[in-house]
């Protein structure tokens, strides 16, 4: 590699770090202000009792799912270069914290398994459709 393109390499890292945490923080603060919403309208039970109304945990794993890909979206929008494997990287990121979710989660007894579950494995492709998305929109 030449100098002038490590260089552009080397500029260009902050902005591919930001728009994986850009991206996470998207997705974490979307989550959580909807979570609070549904608190708030006694949707879900108060902060701390376990969930394990299955049509509660849907409607969780439901915007959840639709907010990821929006972060997918988000972080190949904010890419420097290579839009997808950046939405991947987010979507390795969240999977990792999903696993440590379902540790927690099932040793604390606050739902039902399959909850957890589905968002640490959900995360990845969750990315990937939100990089994808975000290909196809500006591929013309």
């Amino acid at each position: 590699m030449n100098a002038p393109n490590m260089q552009a390499a080397a500029a260009s890292t902050p902005r591919s770090i930001w728009a994986v945490v850009a991206g996470f923080l998207a997705v974490f603060i979307l989550s959580t202000v909807v979570d609070v919403v549904l608190h708030a309208v006694n949707f879900y039970p108060p902060w701390g009792q376990p969930m394990f109304d299955p049509t509660q945990n849907a409607v969780a794993l439901s915007y959840r799912l639709v907010i990821t890909v929006l972060g997918g979206y988000l972080t190949a929008r904010l890419a420097p270069r290579n839009p997808m494997k950046h939405a991947l990287i987010l979507g390795a990121v969240g999977t990792a914290f999903g696993a440590l979710g379902v540790f927690a989660s099932v040793s604390m007894k606050m739902g039902p398994v399959w909850y957890p579950v589905l968002l640490a494995v959900s995360g990845l492709p969750c990315c990937w459709l939100g990089g994808r998305l975000y290909l196809k929109r500006n591929a013309a």
